[in-house]
């Protein structure tokens, strides 16, 4: 398979530069602090109480994964936001689409060099994650599994950047965008289901007050719980729960939100949740395509109308 000229010119420049280095020691250094900083704490504990609590090695195992992925979700716009936006205020991307390089191409490698930039922070944080195992508790399938998290997220952060970067023409604009649109997946999903499940308590309560009962009458968020799978947070909380409580996080925020915890859905929710943001990630990418080369596309699309004709 060819190399993608993109890609392998990005990965030369980042190479060559210290801003990949600067990321890899900012990144890695906020980890190992943590990491270094709650092993201190828990060997100070067993030193003044003469008792290991393993548990507290795996709520430093979560402590320090949600580090993690929160600044992989916080990094990933910053490297993906002004990729294509940038081309266009260098005026290099209408060079870059005079060559033989189709739209495709220079979206693809742009997402894949900022890809494989990420993908060595994660291989490169394994250290600090890997304390624990020094404790056990943790195997390496939980490890798998986590990466597996880590890349989704980042993949759908990133295509996220990259579609709002091929969008607008500015890096600022495209950037602050798609950090909303991150917060709004994020934290949006969630606040969506808190507001329909005060509405959901209001009916209840007027229902009540009207009718004097509140027999099978439970408060639920109702459909909108589902939109909790385009959120790459829920995903991380319910494979680290899964490692770490026994998988009560889902169940934990299905009785929070008045759902029923059984069903396909809930039962497979990392699998269709992975899923669903991958398959958005492609759209996204697909966008970003098209609104990379839309003039040569309108082009080819008015060829084939006269053919036609």
């Amino acid at each position: 398979m060819m190399r993608n000229p993109v890609c392998s010119r990005e990965l030369k420049v980042s190479s060559r530069s210290i801003r990949l280095p600067l990321i890899i020691l900012l990144f890695n250094g906020i980890l190992s602090l943590v990491t270094l900083l709650n092993m201190y704490s828990v060997i100070a504990q067993v030193r003044t109480t003469a008792v290991i609590q393993y548990s507290s090695f795996m709520d430093m195992y979560k402590f320090v994964t949600t580090i993690e992925i929160i600044l992989l979700l916080f990094i990933v716009p910053a490297v993906t936001a002004a990729s294509i936006s940038g081309e266009r205020e260098r005026q290099t991307l209408d060079l870059m689409l005079t060559t033989q390089m189709t739209a495709a191409q220079v979206v693809i490698g742009k997402l894949m060099s900022a890809l494989s930039t990420l993908l060595l922070l994660i291989v490169s944080s394994f250290p600090a994650v890997a304390m624990v195992f020094v404790y056990g508790g943790i195997t390496w399938p939980d490890v798998f599994s986590l990466l597996l998290c880590y890349l989704a997220a980042a993949f759908f952060a990133g295509t996220l950047g990259i579609c709002f970067s091929a969008v607008f023409k500015r890096s600022t604009i495209s950037t602050v965008v798609t950090y909303g649109a991150l917060i709004a997946v994020v934290a949006g999903t969630y606040f969506i289901n808190k507001f329909c499940l005060s509405l959901s308590a209001t009916r209840i309560s007027s229902a009540v007050a009207a009718f004097g009962t509140e027999a099978g009458l439970k408060a639920t968020s109702g459909g909108a719980f589902y939109l909790l799978l385009l959120n790459p947070a829920a995903t991380f909380l319910a494979i680290i729960s899964g490692q770490t409580e026994g998988g009560k996080a889902v169940a934990e925020i299905c009785s929070y939100f008045g759902m029923n915890p059984d069903g396909f859905v809930m039962d497979n929710w990392v699998i269709i949740s992975i899923m669903i943001q991958v398959a958005l990630a492609c759209i996204m990418i697909a966008v970003a395509i098209w609104c990379v080369e839309p003039v040569k596309s309108r082009r080819r699309q008015n060829k084939n109308r006269k053919k036609g004709v």
